[in-house]
C-alpha cells in the first residue's frame, strides 16, 4: 500500500495526485490552531503511549535523535545529537551533542541530561511509569566523558537500538529538575524544544509559544500554537468554520469527502498506511480469560475480512494483519495469516469452532465487560463491531466507555475483562510492536497480564539477532505464537487520512501519528 499526497482541485471533490511543487520560502509568524480529539492522561512523555500526549506536549521537547522525511522515506537524523557512532561489535554507541542548547528555564543542556533521561526510562524511580522500559532494557551503562559526549554501553546487541534513540516518547528532561523531583514532567512542562509552555486549561486548550532560545536559530517559523481538545465529531465543523487549521491524527473517508466537497481547494489531503491498530486485550488474571480456549473462541468469532470491507468505508480501521501493519516488511504473508485462528476466511466455520470451544471450557453463555475509550473514531465502532461478532456465538457484552485517563487507569489497575486498546508506535519495528504483547514481568504496558515468558525469550532473541534473514524467522515465529495464544488479538489496522487547511506548510505525513509532531518546520502561508 503506497502513500498518497493529494491536492484538492475542485469544490465538488475531484482530486488529483499533486505534482512536485517548487520549493517555497517559509514565512515566519502566526499561530497554528489544531484539534486534538483526546486529552493527555499525563504530560510525562515516558509514561504513556497516546497521541493525546504527543500532539500538545512534543513541541516543547527535544529528543536525542529523531525521525524525519515523508511517509515512504523516513530516516533517522540527529536532534540534540550532532553525530553518532556505533562500534563494530554493536555494543557501544557514542553521541556528540550540540553545544549552546538551553532549557526553557535558561539552564544549559549537557550530557548529564541525556544520562538522567535514559536512566529514568530504564530504571524508573518510585512513582514514575516507564512505558518503554522493555525496549531499552539492553542498555547497560551510560557514560558522560564530557559535557557534550554521551556513551551507551549495551548488555547485548540490539538490532533496533538506533531507531529507539529516535523515539518521540524519549523526551529529554533536565537532570537538575529530575534530581529535585523525579516526577516533575507530570507536573511541569519544561524542555529544550522549539516551543515553550504557556498554559493548559483542562477540557479546553493548550498553548505554546515560540522559544527564542531554540538551538536552530532560524526556527520555529510559527509564533506559537494552540491545541483545542474536542470530540472527534467536532473536527469537521471546526475546520469548516475556521477554528482549526489542522487535525493531525486522522479523519474517516466520509469526513475527508465532506471536507473536500465543502472546502474545495482550501484543503489538502494526505493518506497512507498507519502503524496503529485496534487490539483487544484479555485480562488473563481473571477467569475464564486465563483459559486459552475462551480467548481463542473470542478471536475466532470475529470476521476480520468482512469487517475490513464494511468498516473500511466509514471508519479509520480497514487493514487485516497480525502484529504489523498490512504491507510492512515484517508482516506475515497473507497466505500464512489465513491459517491462524481468527484470520480464517470462512466466518461460519470459525464461529462453529468458537461455540465448541466455549462449551468445552464450560462457559457456553459467557458474559463480559468491554472497557473502551470515549473516542468516536475508531474506538466506538470497533467496540460495537466486536460486540456484534461475539453476540453471534452467544456472548453477552457490556460496553463500558470512559475518557482517556480513566481508560488507562482501568487497564493499569486490571479493572476490565477485555480492553479495546492498540498496538501503536512510532515506527515499523519488532521491538516497538511486540512491546505491548510481552509478559507483565517484561513490560509495564502488558495489560493482558499474562506470564508467558516464551514471548519474552523470543523477543530478546530477535532483538539481538543482527542477520536480517535470521531475525525475520524469529519475528515470524513470535508473531504466529502470540496470535495463536491470543492474550491480545488484533482487530483491524488503521488507514491514515489527514485533511489540513492548505495554508499549513512544512508538515509531511509519517506512517505514525506520534512522529513528526514537534512543529519545528511547520509554517503558515498567510
Amino acid at each position: 500500500m503506497s502513500f498518497k499526497s493529494i491536492t484538492v482541485v475542485a469544490a465538488l471533490g475531484a482530486v488529483a495526485v499533486s505534482m512536485p511543487a517548487l520549493a517555497q520560502t517559509p514565512k515566519k509568524g502566526g499561530t497554528l490552531q489544531f484539534a486534538v480529539v483526546a486529552e493527555p492522561p499525563t504530560t510525562d512523555c515516558h509514561g504513556t503511549t497516546t497521541f493525546a500526549m504527543v500532539h500538545p506536549v512534543a513541541p516543547q521537547y527535544s529528543t536525542l535523535l529523531k525521525l524525519t522525511g515523508p511517509h515512504d522515506n523516513i530516516k533517522v537524523v540527529g536532534d540534540l545529537a550532532e553525530s553518532w557512532e556505533q562500534s563494530a561489535d554493536g555494543l557501544t554507541y557514542t553521541f556528540k551533542l550540540r553545544k549552546g542548547v538551553k532549557f526553557h528555564d535558561g539552564s544549559d543542556f549537557t550530557s548529564a541530561d541525556i544520562k538522567a533521561t535514559y536512566e529514568r526510562i530504564i530504571n524508573p524511580p518510585e512513582g514514575v511509569v516507564s512505558a518503554r522500559k522493555a525496549v531499552h532494557s539492553d542498555i547497560g551503562e551510560i557514560l558522560t566523558p564530557d559535557a557534550h559526549t554521551v556513551v551507551f554501553k549495551m548488555k547485548q546487541v540490539n538490532a533496533s537500538m538506533v531507531l529507539h534513540f529516535a523515539s518521540p516518547f524519549n523526551c529529554v528532561y533536565s537532570a537538575a529538575e529530575l534530581a529535585k523531583d523525579p516526577t516533575y514532567p507530570s507536573k511541569k512542562v519544561m524542555g529544550t524544544g522549539a516551543f515553550q509552555f504557556v498554559e493548559y486549561v483542562k477540557g479546553s486548550h493548550w498553548v505554546g509559544k515560540k522559544f527564542d532560545g531554540y538551538f536552530l536559530k532560524d526556527r520555529p517559523y510559527l509564533d506559537g500554537f494552540k491545541a483545542f481538545f474536542v470530540k472527534s465529531e467536532a473536527v469537521v465543523l471546526g475546520m469548516r468554520g475556521g477554528q482549526f487549521d489542522a487535525e493531525f491524527r486522522g479523519r474517516t473517508p466520509a469526513e475527508r469527502d465532506q471536507l473536500v466537497s465543502t472546502m474545495g481547494d482550501q484543503v489538502t489531503v494526505q493518506e497512507g498506511p498507519w502503524i496503529t491498530n485496534i487490539l483487544l486485550s484479555f485480562n488473563t488474571s481473571k477467569k475464564p480469560f486465563d483459559d486459552e480456549r475462551v480467548r481463542r473462541a473470542l478471536t475466532l468469532a470475529i470476521d476480520r475480512w468482512g469487517g475490513s470491507e464494511s468498516l473500511g468505508k466509514v471508519t479509520l480501521i480497514k487493514g487485516v494483519s497480525g502484529v504489523f501493519r498490512p504491507g510492512a516488511s515484517w508482516s506475515l504473508p497473507v497466505s500464512e495469516l489465513e491459517k491462524i485462528p481468527g484470520f480464517w476466511r470462512d466466518a461460519n466455520k470459525s464461529r462453529e469452532e468458537a461455540k465448541r470451544l466455549l462449551k468445552e471450557a464450560g462457559v457456553p453463555n459467557l458474559k463480559l465487560k468491554l472497557l473502551n475509550r470515549t473516542i468516536a473514531q475508531p474506538f466506538t465502532p470497533a467496540g460495537i463491531y466486536a460486540i456484534d461478532q461475539w453476540r453471534r456465538i452467544g456472548v453477552e457484552t457490556e460496553h463500558v466507555q470512559v475518557e482517556t485517563k480513566l481508560w488507562f487507569d482501568g487497564m493499569a489497575n486490571g479493572n476490565f475483562d477485555v480492553a479495546v486498546q492498540n498496538i501503536s508506535d512510532f515506527a515499523d519495528d519488532p521491538n516497538a510492536q511486540f512491546n505491548t504483547l510481552l509478559s507483565t514481568k517484561a513490560s509495564s504496558i502488558a495489560y493482558s497480564r499474562h506470564t508467558d515468558t516464551r514471548i519474552d525469550d523470543l523477543y530478546k532473541k530477535q532483538s539481538g539477532t543482527v542477520d536480517p534473514v535470521e531475525r525475520m524467522k524469529i519475528v515470524n515465529e513470535l508473531e504466529r505464537y502470540t496470535l495463536e495464544k491470543a492474550y491480545n488479538i488484533p482487530l483491524l489496522w488503521y488507514q491514515r487520512i489527514v485533511v489540513n487547511h492548505k495554508k499549513v506548510k512544512g508538515w509531511e505525513l509519517p506512517p505514525s501519528h506520534f512522529a513528526g509532531q514537534t512543529l519545528v518546520d511547520v509554517w503558515l502561508d498567510q
